[in-house]
């Protein structure tokens, strides 16, 4: 499914006739491979405060002993790397490490990129109002035919899945006789 056509820029040294258009195309990410993403992006957050709570217990922290240094550090690490993955590096380049790595893009609606303050309402507010009816706002991104789920609406983004770029008319080479 396509979600939007652009207008580009051609790349260099390509032919455009001028009857045909320039498009940039967009297609809605698909709904196994934002689970896909989400996953990574989370998996990434487990293991460090998983390390965390292994050199505590390491150092002599336990059940017993809640609330070790140790432990307490290991949750603010993953906190504030939990900031920088979700907020800021998606409202700065509209990849997560998990989108980046399943080649998804968060964009607002218009193309452009989200911000810090849309990726923070999106992952701040809209992921935990997502989560309450039973995780039906993730859900909607399989049934909506924008491809949009309950955060998304929210914070006004979607979430694409590049083409390899503009699409432009090559320059046609003349074909030779007899080869």
């Amino acid at each position: 499914m396509t979600a939007k056509i652009e207008t580009a820029k051609p790349a260099s040294g390509a032919v455009i006739h001028s009857a045909e258009p320039r498009v940039r195309l967009r297609f809605r990410a698909p709904f196994a491979l934002r689970c896909g993403a989400l996953l990574i992006d989370y998996i990434l957050l487990a293991l460090i405060l998983t390390f965390s709570t292994m050199i505590a217990r390491l150092m002599g922290g336990g059940a017993r002993m809640a609330g070790g240094t140790a432990e307490k550090v290991g949750i603010i690490i993953t906190l504030i790397v939990g900031l920088l993955d979700l907020v800021v590096l998606a409202g700065l380049t509209g990849k997560t490490v998990g989108k980046w790595t399943t080649g998804l893009r968060l964009e607002r609606t218009d193309g452009r990129l989200p911000g810090i303050g849309r990726a923070a309402l999106r992952h701040l507010v809209g992921y935990p109002l997502s989560l309450l009816p039973f995780g039906l706002g993730f859900l909607m991104v399989a049934v909506s035919p924008t491809g949009r789920a309950l955060h998304d609406l929210i914070a006004g983004t979607i979430v694409v899945r590049r083409s390899g770029g503009p699409i432009v008319v090559p320059a046609r080479k003349p074909r030779t006789q007899g080869a």
